[in-house]
C-alpha cells in the first residue's frame, strides 16, 4: 500500500477541494490503488474500495483514529476510537470481493462508485435502494420485487461485499440510546488529508518567510526536521 508524502498529500488537496464526495473517494483509491488504471477505480465494488482507502489510511496516519457521532436521540457528541483493523470485514473468494449473487430469478452484481453516483440526489432512501438495484441487476426484473425480496438481496450482498457498508452499534452514556452508525471511509479520509494539507501550508508559510526556501525545498525536508527548524523559528 503506497503512503502519503508531504507532495502527495498537499497534491490530492489541491485536485480534490472542489470535486464531489465520491469524486474524492475514487481520486484517493487511484492513488491507493497504482496497480489499477484510474478510470476502472468507480468500477470497483464499494467494499473493496472501502478497503483500499482505509488500508490508505492506516499506512499513512495509523490504524487507529478518533471520530465522533451525535445521538440520535439526545443530541451529544459521541467519541468514538476505532481501529482500521478491525473495522475491515473477511471477504469471500480469497479477498476478492466482486461477484454475482441469485435470489430468485434475479442475478445481481455487487454495486460501484459509478452506482452510488447514479442514485446520489435521490431524497428518498427506498427509491434510492430500488434504483441502485436496478442498476446492479444482471438478469431478471428488480421492479417486480417485495419489500421482503429487496431486503433478502441486500442482506445477501452485504455477504458477497462485507465492506461496502461498514456500520456498528453506538452507545450514549447521556440518555442509554443505542443507535447503528455509518462509516464512509472517503469522507473520513479526506477530512484527514485537508486538516493535514492546511498545517502543511502554514509550516511551509512559516519556514519559507524565515529562511526563503521554496515550498519544494520545505517539504522535501522529514516531518522532524520541519518541526526543529519551526521550533528555532518560534523561538
Amino acid at each position: 500500500m503506497r503512503v502519503l508524502g508531504s507532495s502527495d498529500l498537499l497534491a490530492l488537496w489541491e485536485r480534490g477541494a472542489a470535486r464531489h464526495a465520491l469524486d474524492r473517494s475514487a481520486l484517493l483509491a487511484a492513488f491507493a490503488r497504482p496497480d489499477l488504471a484510474p478510470e476502472t477505480i468507480a468500477e470497483l465494488p464499494l467494499g473493496e474500495l472501502t478497503s483500499s482507502l482505509l488500508r490508505l489510511r492506516e499506512a499513512s496516519f495509523g490504524a487507529r483514529f478518533r471520530s465522533h457521532v451525535d445521538c440520535e436521540r439526545c443530541g451529544q457528541r459521541l467519541e468514538l476510537t476505532l481501529d482500521v483493523r478491525s473495522l475491515l470485514q473477511p471477504v469471500p473468494n480469497g479477498g476478492v470481493s466482486a461477484g454475482e449473487i441469485d435470489v430468485g430469478a434475479l442475478r445481481v452484481r455487487a454495486p460501484s462508485l459509478f452506482d452510488l453516483a447514479a442514485v446520489a440526489n435521490e431524497p428518498d432512501t427506498e427509491r434510492a435502494a430500488r434504483r441502485l438495484l436496478e442498476r446492479c441487476t444482471i438478469e431478471g426484473d428488480a421492479s417486480a420485487l417485495s419489500d421482503a425480496e429487496l431486503h433478502e438481496v441486500e442482506d445477501r450482498l452485504e455477504d458477497l461485499d462485507p465492506n461496502a457498508d461498514l456500520a456498528f452499534l453506538v452507545h450514549c452514556a447521556s440518555c442509554g440510546h443505542d443507535s447503528t452508525t455509518q462509516l464512509d471511509a472517503g469522507v473520513l479520509l479526506w477530512d484527514e488529508i485537508e486538516a493535514h494539507a492546511r498545517a502543511l501550508l502554514g509550516e511551509v508559510h512559516l519556514l519559507a518567510r524565515a529562511y526563503g526556501w521554496s515550498e519544494g525545498e520545505i517539504l522535501a525536508l522529514s516531518a522532524a526536521r520541519r518541526a526543529a527548524y519551526l521550533a528555532m523559528v518560534d523561538a
